[in-house]
């Protein structure tokens, strides 16, 4: 994480996670795919990063890493109250979908991978 990231003053927990970066190959595609999908804003420090800024979670885009977009990495999960026109808006800002909506204990959940090739996979809880 850079170390010039302003952000207010976070609530830090011992072994939780508080920061992801994901690596792009193309950063001007990666916020548009993201904005248009998940309404997502930035930070930009310099042409190779961008901090995720009202994500539910700290994040940044890293086009400078010898880090490479994974299907196989960590799995990102986003929650969404309405999943199916989540998938509607993930599908329109270009996304490919890798595994359709599916049920599992407590909810329901799909993948996509975005430009960059990164799966990552959006969520809807049951409600109690």
């Amino acid at each position: 994480m850079p170390e010039n990231v302003e952000t207010e003053t976070p609530v830090v927990v011992n072994h939780t996670i508080n920061y992801i970066e994901l690596p792009v190959t193309d950063m001007a595609a990666s916020k548009a795919f993201y904005t248009a999908a998940f309404g997502w804003s930035y930070v930009d420090y310099g042409p190779t990063y961008a901090a995720f800024t009202n994500t539910g979670l700290d994040g940044g885009f890293d086009a400078a890493s010898d880090r490479k977009p994974s299907k196989n990495g960590a799995l990102v999960v986003i929650y969404a109250e309405d999943l199916e026109a989540s998938l509607a808006k993930v599908k329109a800002a270009g996304g490919e979908i890798s595994i359709p909506i599916f049920s599992f204990p407590g909810g329901r959940r799909f993948h996509f991978v975005d430009p960059s090739g990164n799966e990552l996979s959006v969520a809807s809880y049951a409600q109690e």
